[in-house]
């Protein structure tokens, strides 16, 4: 038996809803469960909840005491048998589905679909291959043979194939620019994101035996090759790789992402492959295109962050030409302006921050004049002198110990001057003996929790700079979030251009629902998936009934999904006839 609940519509237009006690009864000539009603309570609204809840409790008592009768002599209690079929993951799939849906994405998708003339499920595939990436990343095989039928509770998508998936990638990678602009200007006035500046930088992906020789034609458009030998950021050079570039937000939301630079082919050329982002392309030859392709959607300035491995005379130059605007990081120790005019130019910090205060300093005069401000964090310079002298202590006991063998030339003080550790602070004494140098000490000590950058823009404060450099470590977590960790872009199991630039771009759609909910909550996307974890959707069969129902939501999750503005589903999700006859259940 169960309570049975039933809605009518007024004419009004009211809903009123009617509780039943009734239970399945099988219908031998019509094969099939009939629900019968034993007891008819009468309008919810109207009904005695206070007395309903006695009766329950009374009826829970008396059930409880026959079943613990009932176990010592017959074995079992007076329960109906539970058969448990799956557990699915629910969370993460609801919050992600909810978000995709506020962003826009889905309608983006949706009215592509719909200029297409295409009735494939091209949306409900992407969105699968993205909640799997935030969920527990994959390849399209997996997702299709392994997370959607056996993990993840979805059932739109049951009767996706592998193939579907493929066409849903092809799909995207036609469309993906319009769509991108779509969600971003979407998601922009829906969460009044900052784009007055956007972070803009580079990272390599996809390593594999050897490079890519020819273009791909697809949909009416040239893929040129991507995979190119080039300079890995990570450190393995010279292996076949592809760039991705990806701009970002203050507050951390990708706005767009290229593993190709679109270029309009001649008018006299009849068809030129898209210019791409190959494996050999550097930083700042892709920034000229990057501005044209943000100035189109009429975005705030663009400004370039990078940090001391883009520093060059040369990239400076080209920075300029092609972005405008840049915030550099600057190498203070192989820079003479920075140890000879910064470090030393009196002048007081002003505090922007608990732990950051920043001091500008003109270098020059006239049009080659730079502007550098130099960033001081007083908590790490504590903690750098905390450790140096550390370091210190142990080196004055490598020296006592060095000195009691009465040795010429050890192999111990080769060791000591060769040490990446202790070698900063030593020199050679007459005897060619490894000493402490006290004025190596002190050189090192002007660097103590402070960083220098350099920038161009002269209509930021000093405060601005600083915090805009700040702020490009943002773009930095989301790459380290799509290689490394979560998104888990790499491997690519795909070898079209075409396909390679569409895993990029789901990999940034999933980023923007990750991004999304770590902004409106506060919190990071592992606490967030964790907790959305804890609600599962489980499928058994009891009383010839196969049910859905989700486990219970406690006060944490229930906060959660409110802060993301998810509703909490209904308990019983499903609910269908058994399978099985009831002579054999």
């Amino acid at each position: 038996m169960y309570l049975r609940i039933t809605e009518r519509r007024n004419r009004d237009g009211f809903t009123v809803a009617y509780y039943a006690l009734a239970e399945n009864v099988w219908n031998a000539q019509a094969k099939r469960s009939e629900a019968q009603v034993i007891h008819n309570f009468g309008r919810a609204d109207q009904l005695d909840k206070a007395a309903l809840q006695r009766r329950i409790a009374s009826i829970q008592c008396v059930i409880a005491a026959d079943a613990v009768d009932a176990l010592p002599t017959s074995g079992k209690a007076s329960l109906p048998d539970i058969a448990t079929d799956a557990v699915f993951e629910l969370g993460v799939v609801l919050a992600a589905r909810g978000l995709w849906e506020e962003l826009g994405i889905g309608e983006a998708i949706r009215t592509r679909l719909m200029r297409a003339q295409l009735s494939a499920p091209h949306e409900m595939a992407l969105f699968a291959m993205a909640a799997q990436r935030l969920d527990d990343p994959g390849s399209k095989l997996s997702c299709a043979t392994r997370w959607l039928p056996d993990i993840a509770w979805l059932p739109e998508a049951d009767n996706l194939a592998v193939d579907q998936l493929y066409r849903a990638l092809d799909f995207l990678a036609v469309w993906s620019d319009e769509i991108e602009r779509d969600v971003f200007l979407h998601s922009a006035d829906l969460f009044r994101l900052d784009v007055d500046l956007i972070f803009y930088d580079t990272t390599a992906y996809f390593e594999i035996d050897e490079p890519d020789e020819h273009c791909e034609l697809w949909a009416g458009k040239l893929f040129a090759p991507l995979r190119q030998r080039g300079h890995n950021k990570e450190g393995r050079d010279n292996q076949p790789q592809v760039i991705i570039a990806m701009a970002v937000t203050r507050d951390g939301m990708p706005v767009r992402s290229w593993a190709r630079l679109a270029k309009v082919p001649p008018a006299s050329a009849g068809g030129m492959p898209d210019e791409g982002l190959p494996g050999n392309t550097a930083d700042v030859a892709t920034v000229a295109r990057i501005k044209q392709d943000l100035h189109a959607w009429r975005l705030g300035r663009c400004l370039f962050v990078g940090d001391a491995g883009m520093y060059s005379a040369d990239n400076l130059v080209e920075l300029s030409r092609g972005l405008g605007r840049y915030v550099l990081a600057v190498p203070m120790r192989r820079l003479k302006d920075v140890e000879t005019e910064v470090l030393t130019r009196p002048g007081r910090y002003r505090k922007v921050a608990d732990n950051l205060e920043v001091k500008e300093v003109w270098v020059g005069d006239g049009e080659r004049r730079k502007r550098y401000v130099l960033c001081f964090n007083p908590a790490e310079a504590a903690q750098q002198r905390a450790h140096r002298a550390q370091v210190l202590a142990e080196l004055a006991a490598e020296l006592t110990l060095l000195d009691e063998r009465h040795e010429d030339h050890p192999k111990a003080a080769c060791a000591l001057m060769a040490s990446r550790r202790y070698g900063r602070y030593l020199s050679m004494d007459r005897h060619a003996r490894p000493k402490l140098d006290a004025a190596k000490v002190k050189a090192v000590e002007k660097f103590d929790g402070k960083w220098v950058v350099i920038t161009n823009d002269e209509t930021l404060t000093a405060e601005d700079v600083a915090l805009a450099y700040k702020g490009g470590a943002i773009i930095e977590s989301c790459f380290r979030r799509m290689k490394q960790t979560g998104l888990e872009v790499r491997p690519m199991f795909h070898w079209a251009p075409r396909r390679i630039e569409a895993h990029v771009k789901l990999c940034v759609l999933a980023l923007q629902v990750q991004r999304t909910a770590e902004i409106r909550t506060g919190l990071s996307w592992a606490r967030i998936a964790h907790l959305l974890g804890t609600l599962q959707a489980v499928r058994y069969v009891a009383e010839r009934q196969t049910i859905v129902q989700r486990t219970k939501i406690g006060p944490e999750l229930a906060g959660l999904l409110k802060t993301l503005g998810i509703s909490a589903p209904k308990q019983v999700m499903a609910m269908s006839e058994a399978t099985d006859s009831p002579a054999t259940s």
